[in-house]
C-alpha cells in the first residue's frame, strides 16, 4: 500500500503507546458493516483506517458482518461488501459472522440473567420509550425489573424456543435507569423476530441487539482496537460494561473517530435505500450515488478513493469535506493513466468544400502528451466531420474564438478550418456549416504561416460511432448536515425507528438535473473499448465505459470529473 506512516494520527499514536508501553503485544483491527444496503464513501474511510493501522503495525484486520437483523439483511449485500473490500486493494485475515457467534452471545446472555444483570421484559416498545426518560430526567424501573433470576431464565429460555410473537418480550441489561447516559438504562440486549436469517435458516427466533453484539463478537476475536465513528463514543460505557459483565477473555479498546461527511452527499444507508426503492436512482451502483458500487461504476478508481481518504486525516470532529477535493484526486489518478480522445456529445455537421470528396486520410495523434509511453494512434480525417454546437455562433460576442463566419480556427491533429457558410432548419436552428480548409496547415508539419487563437475537437463522419453520454450534477443539493442517527447506533428501545431522529424529507433536495443523457459521437478506434475503460475527451473531462448500459451495439460512457476544477489542496 502506498500510505505513508508519517502522516500521524490519534488513533495510530495510541496504538503506537499501546504496542511500546507492553499494554498490547499485537495489533487485530476490524470492519463489521451490517449486510443491510451497499457501502458508501463514508465506510470506505472506516475500511482504509482499520486496514492502514494494521498493516502499519504488522497486525491484522477482520471483516466481520453484523448480521443481528435478519429483517434488513441479505446475502446480495454480503456478496457486494466484499466486492468492495477487494476493489478497494484490501483483502482481510479473517472473514467472520455476528452470527457465527449466537450460541455463545445467547450463552453469555445467560450468564448475566443468573448474575442478576438481566431481565425479561414484558413493555411494549413505547412504554420502554416512556420509562427510559430523558436527558434532563431519569428513567423509571419496569415493573418486571426485579423478575427473581428462575423465572427469568425460563422466560429467556421460551423466548428462544419460540413460544412468544414478536414485541411480545425483550431481555434487558439491569444497569442503572437513573444514568446520565441513557444507554446505560436497562438497554435492550435482545428482542423476538420470526425471520428467517440468510446464514441461519429458521434456527433462531431471538436476536441480539447490536449494542451487545457488537462487544462480545470484538472479544472473540481478539481485536485489541476496535475504531468506530464518533457516534458511538456514548455507547462505550455500555460497551465495556458488556465485556465486563459477560466476562469475555478478550480486552477490546473502542477508540472513535469522526465521521466522513460530504457537501451534497447522501451519507445513510437508510436514505440511499429510499432513492433505490423510491426509482429515483438507477439502483445501487447508479453512478449518481455515493456508494462504492456507484463510484466504481461512475469511474472513480481505488487509488484516488485511498488518497483522498488518507488527504482528509483522522480526527475526532465530524465537519464536511468538499465533494471536489474527491474529485482533484481522481483527477490527479487518472491524468497519466487515461488515453486522450475526442468525443463530441452534441454534434453538428461540418462539411469542408474544398476537400475532395470519397478521401480519407488517416492522422496520427498521441494518445496522452503527458505519458509517451502510451504511444499514438491514427484516425480518419474526410470532407464530413462534427464538432460540438457549442463551437459555433452565427454572431459571436467579443473573445468568443471559435467558429463564427469568416473566422478560421485548429482542428486538433489535423488542419485549419475557415466558416464559409451555414445552414438553417425550418425553425432556424444552425444545422450545417460550410468550410475550406488549408492543406498547407497539417498538424505535424511544422506550419508557422500564420496563427489561429482557438483549437476545436472533432470526429470524422464517416466512421464515427454512435455514444451516449451521460453527464452528472449532484445528486442532493442541500450542503446542509443532515439530521441522521443510524439504526444501528443506540437502538436502547429495541426498534429501528426509536434509533432515528425526526427528519426532514431530503427527497426535496434531490437535483432533478443531476443526470443528462446525450447522444454523440467518438472516434472509430473507440469500437470495441471495454467497460470500464477509461479516457480523457479533449476539452470535456474524463468518462468511464459504463459496465452496465454498455451492449455490441451501444457505447455508454459515464461521466467521472470535468477537467479543471477551483479546487485547492
Amino acid at each position: 500500500m502506498e500510505h505513508n506512516p508519517a502522516n500521524s494520527n490519534f488513533i495510530r499514536n495510541i496504538i503506537k503507546d499501546d504496542l511500546e508501553s507492553g499494554k498490547r503485544n499485537h495489533v487485530i483491527t476490524r470492519f463489521p458493516p451490517e449486510p443491510n444496503g451497499y457501502l458508501h464513501i463514508g465506510h470506505a474511510k472506516s475500511i482504509i483506517i482499520n486496514f492502514d493501522l494494521a498493516d502499519e503495525f504488522n497486525g491484522k484486520t477482520n471483516l466481520r458482518f453484523d448480521d443481528t437483523n435478519p429483517l434488513k439483511e441479505d446475502v446480495e449485500y454480503v456478496n457486494s461488501i466484499k466486492e468492495d473490500v477487494k476493489w478497494l486493494g484490501y483483502d482481510w485475515d479473517g472473514l467472520f459472522f455476528a452470527s457465527d457467534y449466537f450460541e455463545e452471545m445467547y450463552n453469555r446472555a445467560v450468564l448475566l440473567i443468573k448474575k442478576g444483570k438481566a431481565y425479561v421484559d414484558e413493555l411494549s416498545a413505547d412504554e420502554i420509550r416512556a420509562y427510559r426518560g430523558t436527558l434532563k430526567e431519569p428513567g423509571k424501573d419496569s415493573p418486571y425489573r426485579d423478575r427473581s433470576v428462575a423465572e427469568n431464565l425460563d422466560l429467556f429460555e421460551r423466548m428462544r424456543k419460540g413460544e412468544f410473537g414478536n414485541g411480545e418480550k425483550v431481555l434487558r441489561a439491569k444497569i442503572d435507569m437513573k444514568s446520565p447516559n441513557i444507554n446505560l438504562r436497562d438497554p435492550v440486549i435482545y428482542r423476538i423476530s420470526h425471520a428467517t436469517h440468510h446464514n441461519t435458516g429458521d434456527k433462531w427466533c431471538i436476536y441480539p441487539m447490536y449494542a451487545f453484539a457488537h462487544p462480545i463478537e470484538d472479544a472473540i476475536e481478539d481485536v485489541t482496537h476496535s475504531i468506530c465513528t464518533v457516534e458511538f463514543e456514548d455507547q462505550r460505557p455500555l460497551y465495556n460494561w458488556v465485556v465486563a459483565e459477560t466476562e469475555m477473555a478478550g480486552t477490546p479498546q473502542q477508540i472513535e473517530f469522526g465521521r466522513l461527511n460530504i457537501t451534497n452527499t447522501v451519507m445513510s444507508k437508510r436514505k440511499l435505500r429510499k432513492l433505490v426503492e423510491e426509482g429515483i436512482v438507477d439502483g445501487w451502483d447508479d453512478p449518481r450515488m455515493p456508494t462504492i458500487s456507484g463510484l466504481r461504476r461512475k469511474g472513480y478508481t481505488p487509488e484516488a478513493i485511498r488518497s483522498f481518504v488518507r488527504e482528509t486525516g483522522v480526527s475526532k470532529g465530524s465537519g464536511f469535506i468538499d465533494s471536489q477535493m474527491l474529485d482533484h484526486f481522481v483527477r490527479e489518478d487518472l491524468k497519466l493513466k487515461s488515453a486522450r480522445t475526442m468525443g463530441v456529445v452534441r454534434p453538428l455537421k461540418v462539411v469542408i468544400t474544398n476537400y475532395p470528396e470519397g478521401k480519407v486520410e488517416m492522422l496520427e495523434a498521441e494518445n496522452n502528451p503527458e505519458n509517451e509511453e502510451m504511444g499514438k494512434r491514427q484516425i480518419p480525417f474526410s470532407r464530413e466531420i462534427y464538432i460540438e454546437q457549442e463551437d459555433f455562433m452565427e454572431d459571436p460576442p467579443k473573445k468568443y474564438f471559435r467558429l463564427f463566419p469568416g473566422n478560421e480556427v485548429r482542428l486538433k491533429h489535423a488542419y485549419f478550418i475557415k466558416c464559409e457558410d451555414f445552414v438553417k432548419d425550418e425553425d432556424g436552428n444552425v444545422v450545417e456549416i460550410h468550410c475550406t480548409y488549408d492543406p498547407e496547415t497539417k498538424s505535424g508539419t511544422g506550419f508557422t504561416g500564420r496563427k489561429v487563437k482557438g483549437t476545436l475537437h472533432w470526429v470524422e463522419a464517416s466512421q464515427a460511432v454512435p455514444a451516449e453520454f451521460r453527464l452528472f450534477e449532484p445528486l442532493l443539493l442541500d450542503e446542509e448536515p443532515e439530521p441522521e442517527v443510524e439504526a444501528e447506533v443506540a437502538n436502547v428501545a429495541g426498534t429501528e425507528e426509536d434509533a432515528v431522529e425526526v427528519e426532514k424529507s431530503f427527497l426535496d433536495h434531490v437535483n432533478p438535473n443531476s443526470m443528462k443523457v446525450l447522444n454523440g459521437f467518438v472516434e472509430e478506434n473507440m469500437k470495441d473499448v471495454a467497460p470500464q475503460e477509461k479516457f480523457q475527451f479533449f476539452r470535456h473531462g474524463y468518462f468511464n465505459v459504463d459496465p452496465k448500459h454498455t451492449t455490441a451495439d451501444k457505447l455508454v460512457f459515464n461521466e467521472i470529473v470535468s477537467l479543471k476544477s477551483s479546487f485547492k489542496l
